[in-house]
């Protein structure tokens, strides 16, 4: 039993192709939800999404843009399940990967958090080179023994993430905070694809900037949970 998690913002020529790959690789499960999450979109996402049938999947609809943290928080305090695997909704995680996650996370009671790691990035030269830059400085600081925490796709438990004090950005620390309130965390390798239709709306040298901020946010939510 699991949830998933997909923030969107205007995917719409994504994400049909996207739960048909998701349907067609998670076959051997039968009990789990697609909760998605439309970040208040401009194109025609919203009019995709209620043409779709399909009782495993609930949609919400932001009141206005809230950002991709805000989406994956508000999506999994709206789930059923315990578990929760969150991924983009561009279609450069490959779905064909959530059972090799799954697996892992469920074979031991002790792993709280299964992260992706992207080996081949498929995207432009100043996307990967901010997102290692970003990186470095952020695992040199935060200790999370993780070389990618941009990727999407990871598997972790709600209620530990729930406990967590939110702000904008925590999903890139999510290695970083189960860490240092003392779960243990793995991290895989896993394809990633080329986008087929839309353009990034993440991923620049601002990000950098916003992640040094964000890091001291991370520092004093983990000393403060080492103090209690």
């Amino acid at each position: 039993m699991f949830s998933i998690i997909i923030p969107l913002f205007n995917e719409e020529k994504n994400i049909v192709n996207l739960l048909e790959e998701i349907s067609k690789n998670l076959n051997k499960y039968d009990r789990y939800e697609i909760i998605l999450i439309n970040d208040y979109s401009t194109d025609n996402t919203i009019k995709v999404l209620k043409k779709i049938n399909n009782d495993k999947i609930l949609i919400i609809s932001n009141l206005k843009n809230k950002g991709q943290s805000f989406s994956i928080y508000h999506g999994v305090k709206n789930s059923k399940y315990n578990v929760i695997v969150t991924l983009d909704g561009d279609g450069q995680n490959d779905p064909k990967d959530v059972p090799k996650l799954l697996d892992v996370y469920l074979s031991n009671h002790e792993i709280k958090l299964v992260g992706g790691v992207r080996s081949k990035r498929q995207d432009n030269f100043i996307k990967i080179i901010s997102s290692k830059i970003a990186n470095f400085v952020r695992s040199k600081i935060l200790q999370d023994n993780c070389n990618d925490t941009g990727c999407a796709l990871k598997v972790f438990d709600k209620n530990i993430f729930l406990n967590f004090t939110y702000f904008d950005g925590i999903h890139r620390f999510l290695p970083a905070l189960f860490n240092g309130y003392g779960h243990k965390s793995i991290f895989i390798n896993v394809n990633h694809r080329k986008r087929k239709h839309g353009y990034s709306k993440y991923g620049t040298f601002l990000r950098l900037f916003r992640g040094i901020r964000d890091m001291i946010k991370v520092l004093k939510i983990i000393k403060a949970q080492k103090n209690i």
